[in-house]
C-alpha cells in the first residue's frame, strides 16, 4: 500500500518548495485525517482479499474469488452487499445502473477482478463509477496477478469540494 508523506513550511525549512502550508499541526492532521477517510473499512476489506489470495492464489475464474470473499466477510463480520447497484447520472438525471460487486459497511463499492494485471481500462472504469454515481471512496482488487493487487481509488470531485 503506497503511503502519503507530508511535509510543513516551517522555520527549520523555508525553502521546502513541495512543502504544504498548512497553517500549523492542527491542519496537517486534519489533511491527513480527510486523506485516509474510511481507512479502517478500506484495510478490512484489503485483509479480507489478502487472507482470499494467499489461500487461492491466482487462476480462478472471478466468480470463485467472489464467492471466498462472501465467504470471508460473513467470518470477519464485515457488512456487505452483494452486487450492488450504482445508479449512474448524467446532469441530475438518471442514465443507468452499474453493479459493482460489493458495497461494503453502506459507503465503499468494490470491484474485483481475476486478471493477469490491472489494466488503465480498470482503473478508468472503477473512476467514472465512483464520479458518475457520486461516490467518495471505492476499492479496485485483483485476484488474477501472483501477488493481490488492489487500488483505492478517490472521487476527488467530492473529496476536494
Amino acid at each position: 500500500m503506497s503511503k502519503m508523506f507530508f511535509f510543513l513550511k516551517s522555520e527549520e525549512n523555508p525553502g521546502c518548495s513541495d512543502c504544504n502550508d498548512v497553517g500549523g499541526i492542527d491542519n496537517f492532521q486534519l489533511l491527513k485525517l480527510d486523506y485516509m477517510k474510511h481507512e479502517e473499512i478500506t484495510y478490512k476489506i484489503i485483509t479480507c482479499a489478502m487472507e482470499v489470495h494467499k489461500k487461492l492464489g491466482p487462476g480462478y475464474p472471478e466468480y470463485i474469488y467472489h464467492r471466498a470473499m462472501i465467504i470471508e466477510f460473513k467470518l470477519q463480520n464485515v457488512l456487505f452487499e452483494d452486487e450492488y447497484d450504482i445508479r449512474i447520472h448524467y446532469k441530475g438525471e438518471h442514465a443507468g445502473t452499474r453493479r459493482v460487486d460489493f458495497l461494503i459497511e453502506k459507503i465503499i463499492p468494490v470491484e474485483i477482478k481475476a486478471a493477469t494485471e490491472l489494466s488503465d481500462i480498470n482503473i478508468a472504469q472503477a473512476k467514472n463509477y465512483l464520479e458518475a454515481g457520486g461516490i467518495e471512496i471505492g476499492l479496485l482488487i485483483n485476484f488474477g496477478a501472483p501477488s493481490l493487487q488492489f487500488k483505492r481509488m478517490i472521487n476527488n470531485k467530492i473529496s476536494n469540494s
